[in-house]
């Protein structure tokens, strides 16, 4: 298959999708039309994830394997953390970038 048509298969963990809620619930208490515009950025870049997740950036840490986790920006102020292994892309976290994530590395 060529590797420009090539079709991954994204995985949300249970986790990921738990934090995206709980980023979502946490807006909606603000903006309820912010807190559906992240859910459907995320809904749509978790999607665009099956063409090619390899044009976003590696999430860059002194602690982590090198080009291990990727990361793709939501909404301005949120991040989409996911793994590439094979032809299947794991979304791993959702997390707000004005916060501390290195509990997640």
């Amino acid at each position: 298959m060529d590797s420009e048509n090539r079709v991954f298969t994204v995985v949300i963990s249970e986790e990921a999708a738990q934090m995206l809620v709980s980023h979502a619930r946490f807006l909606a208490q603000v903006s309820e039309a912010a807190a559906q515009r992240l859910i459907e950025d995320f809904q749509s870049k978790a999607k665009s994830l099956e063409q090619y997740p390899e044009r976003n950036p590696a999430l860059m840490d002194p602690l982590i394997t090198p080009a291990k986790y990727r990361k793709l920006l939501l909404e301005k102020r949120y991040l989409l953390i996911y793994q590439i292994k094979g032809s299947i892309v794991y979304v791993d976290a959702v997390v707000d970038t004005r916060q501390d994530y290195g509990w997640l590395l």
